[in-house]
């Protein structure tokens, strides 16, 4: 019984963090204008 009240509340504990992270949404900022380097430059 103990392991089936701990199931539920890891799981009510789980939905709840996503539930959070949801209403949050993402981030607030904005990207770079400069692209990643997918190579490293040449030496001179």
């Amino acid at each position: 019984m103990r392991a089936l009240l701990a199931a539920v509340v890891g799981l009510a504990a789980a939905l709840a963090l996503v539930a959070t992270v949801t209403a949050i949404g993402p981030p607030r900022g904005h990207t770079s204008p400069r692209p990643l380097l997918t190579s490293p430059p040449a030496h001179p």
